[in-house]
């Protein structure tokens, strides 16, 4: 893993009870490093168990190089007491761990914290309000706001949400083979739960007693719905101080969250840093791990222990493509938008005259809807993956352009702009950008998706789809695909204005797009060796 060798032995105080201002007592395990100098205190707060690979990619790995670490679950997860509410007791839960942790002996007087995805989360949390004694933070893949990632499109993300609602659920079942089976088989059955109608009823039948949150979830689809604030930490970009480092992953389902975080922390002149690699959320406790860990002790290394430490860049970010891992001052790089056409079957530098095909329209069905094929997911199927079979579809659009003569860097969030009409006031739009190579096989690289609640007839849409670094090389071919949905990453528009939890009845929508240089792809093209001046 090319990282610094093991400083120290160590040995491990199970079941440690930590208790909550309510009397809730939570377990936590206590990595004791074997020595007199500690380096620091680490805090890891998540509800998937103390076990492996929690216990080796966030404990036992820094206790070996001095830190002393608390490894807790959180509220009615892995013997801890209380009910579990997905983030909505780790604010105070936190807070009063936090302050637990001042009272113990050992305790080396600051602390940080490290994690992905929801121990992600449990650090925003706590970073509401945060403890003056905690020194750094490292958040891998995490979210600081369910509902941006739940219904940030309009549409609810079902795949993810349902499929991690299901997995909480059985996380804990007694049989090591039966745990693995139900993994192994997850995507099938969620995407069949998926499949049926109405979305609450068909969720409550897979999921049984389990994931009690499942009905209110899909019930507000409104992100400014006051219901989820509870689910929610925006205050956490705005008040903390603390030196954070961010690590994501071009395909992870959290990218945004991740950037956005970068950029508010950055507004305020934190001391933040982000490195973004060519990762789906589930490389992170595999291919990603090794790069994770190297970092993650760097900046805890920096922050925590005050030990001296290589500088870093402030952002570092692979390119995709066959492109090379950059130092950055900032991202995104400087970039000047490069401008697509979208006409009928290609896609052109230049707009067709006024004599050419007006408009290209395809039909999206949610009786069979268009599949997902790779993309953000939390799902073994995510990432890049080849969607060729989605062009080859009659209700995708796909245009492609004439081989690259030169390669093209691009850097930042494609932006397309349809002039768009539908047939049904009650359409969801996907778009795609992918890289087709010289033997035409064709990659996702980026996609954007909304839901539209207007009126028939014209209605311009701009898409701002998901960020890249990548490298289209010379000889590949651009291409963009234009659906009306894209199942089960997110659950179809019915088509009928229905409740989404409840809606049944489906009515297939025509889509119109609008050529003659009225849709075009805006790509932020910028140099080979990117520079932020």
């Amino acid at each position: 893993m090319r990282v610094p060798p093991p400083r120290t032995d160590f040995r491990v105080e199970r079941r440690v009870p930590v208790p909550m201002r309510d009397g809730v007592q939570l377990i936590a395990d206590h990595y004791i490093p074997e020595t007199d100098r500690p380096a620091g205190t680490l805090l890891v707060r998540g509800p998937y168990g103390r076990r492996w690979p929690f216990s080796a990619l966030y404990a036992s790995v820094y206790a070996t190089r001095g830190y002393h670490v608390v490894l807790q679950s959180v509220r009615g997860t892995f013997g801890s007491g209380g009910h579990f509410d997905p983030t909505v007791n780790e604010v105070a839960d936190g807070a009063d761990t936090a302050a637990w942790l001042r009272y113990q002996p050992w305790y080396t007087g600051s602390f940080g914290t490290v994690g992905l995805s929801y121990l992600g989360a449990t650090q925003w949390a706590l970073l509401q309000d945060p403890p003056p004694d905690m020194a750094a933070a490292v958040v891998v893949v995490g979210v600081h706001d369910f509902a941006a990632s739940s219904w940030g499109t309009g549409s609810f993300s079902g795949n993810d949400f349902l499929g991690w609602s299901n997995m909480v659920s059985h996380q804990e079942d007694p049989g090591v083979l039966r745990t693995a089976l139900r993994q192994a088989r997850a995507g099938r059955v969620v995407a069949k739960a998926l499949d049926q109608v109405p979305l609450a009823e068909t969720g409550r039948q897979l999921l049984g007693a389990g994931a009690p949150w499942w009905e209110s979830w899909v019930e507000h689809p409104a992100v400014e719905d006051p219901f989820w604030d509870r689910y929610r930490f925006q205050d956490a970009l705005d008040r903390t101080r603390v030196p954070i480092l961010l690590i994501g992953g071009w395909q992870d389902l959290f990218l945004e969250q991740t950037l956005e975080q970068y950029r508010r922390l950055r507004a305020r002149d934190v001391d933040v840093a982000m490195t973004i690699g060519p990762w789906t959320h589930s490389h992170m406790t595999g291919k990603a791990a090794p790069a994770v860990l190297r970092e993650s002790l760097g900046w805890l290394d920096r922050h925590l222990a005050g030990l001296p430490t290589p500088p870093r860049s402030r952002v570092r970010v692979a390119v995709t493509g066959g492109g090379r891992w950059h130092e950055l001052a900032e991202w995104p790089p400087v970039t000047t938008a490069q401008t697509w056409y979208l006409e009928s079957g290609r896609l052109t530098r230049t707009p067709a005259p006024e004599s050419a095909v007006a408009s290209s329209s395809f039909t999206f069905d949610p009786r069979h809807p268009t599949p997902t094929v790779g993309g953000r997911l939390l799902s073994a199927a995510g990432g890049r993956r080849r969607d060729d079979s989605l062009a080859a579809r009659a209700d995708v659009l796909a245009v492609d352009s004439d081989p690259l003569a030169t390669e093209v860097h691009v850097y930042g969030a494609p932006v397309l702009e349809l002039d768009h009409a539908s047939d049904n006031p009650y359409v969801d739009v996907f778009v795609r950008v992918s890289e087709v190579d010289a033997k035409g096989r064709s990659r996702n690289l980026s996609d954007g998706y909304r839901r539209l609640v207007c009126c028939p007839g014209d209605a311009p849409v701009r898409l701002e789809l998901d960020e890249i670094a990548h490298r289209f090389a010379a000889g590949s071919r651009i291409r963009v695909l234009v659906a009306g949905g894209s199942h089960p990453r997110y659950a179809r528009n019915l088509g009928t204005g229905e409740h989404p939890a409840r809606g049944t009845a489906m009515r297939p929508a025509t889509h119109t797009i609008g050529h003659r240089g009225r849709s075009r792809l805006l790509l932020p093209v910028g140099a080979a060796r990117p520079s932020t001046d």
